[in-house]
């Protein structure tokens, strides 16, 4: 008798995926709904996701960053206290000059901040979801995964909430107001690049930060 060959499944449920990623099981579902994973629904309402897109995600943006790099795992095994502490800035710029003047400028800031830098909304959302910034500074108009939509996608992550978002943008408002516009409350700010003015948000969000954290402390 012949042996048959093992069937190998094309696909994964979002729990396998987030355990192929190292990832925490919310982050893979913000991925796949965000289309970063490639994923559809069983007539029965079971997410699953294609293992190809998992394999490219694997191998693409922030595939050098350890194994099971997702927030809650630093949270309660990193034991480097200086880095946990560390205030970070995420900036989301497809243009190589802008994102080399954003990485200059910012280290020069009084809180040193750690620099994150994405090159579009796709590769923003892989670090987003290994990281929390406590600010996002973000382009709306580029390839791929374009401003707009990653803005949406990150307002629907109640893990996100608490991140200071800012679009920096060479559209005029018009435009911003034609192509759907940002959530209210997200200062849009123009390029050129307005450093003096994200230096004192990034202040306040850090005094804001440490205020809650005295109060934490002192409850």
């Amino acid at each position: 008798m012949s042996r048959q060959n093992p069937i190998v499944r094309t696909f994964c449920t979002t729990r396998e995926a987030a355990e192929m990623l190292g990832v925490s099981l919310r982050t893979a579902q913000l991925w796949s709904e965000s289309g970063l994973l490639e994923a559809w629904k069983t007539s029965g309402g079971h997410r699953r996701i294609s293992r190809q897109s998992i394999e490219r995600l694997l191998s693409g943006p922030g595939s050098d960053l350890p194994v099971r790099a997702d927030p809650e795992f630093l949270a309660t095994e990193s034991t480097d206290a200086p880095l946990s502490n560390a205030f970070s800035v995420m900036v989301v710029e497809d243009d190589p000059v802008l994102r080399r003047l954003y990485e200059f400028n910012l280290r020069l800031w009084p809180m040193q901040p750690e620099v994150l830098i994405a090159s579009d909304g796709y590769e923003a959302l892989v670090l987003l979801g290994l990281k929390h910034p406590d600010m996002l500074i973000a382009d709306l108009q580029m390839p791929g995964l374009d401003g707009f939509r990653m803005l949406r996608t990150i307002q629907g992550a109640p893990e996100l909430a608490g991140m200071k978002i800012v679009v920096v943008s060479g559209l005029d408002p018009e435009e911003i107001e034609q192509r759907g516009s940002v959530a209210a409350g997200i200062p849009i700010l123009p390029k050129p690049i307005p450093f003096d003015q994200l230096a004192t948000i990034a202040g306040q969000v850090l005094a804001e930060r440490n205020a809650a954290r005295n109060q934490r402390k002192e409850a």
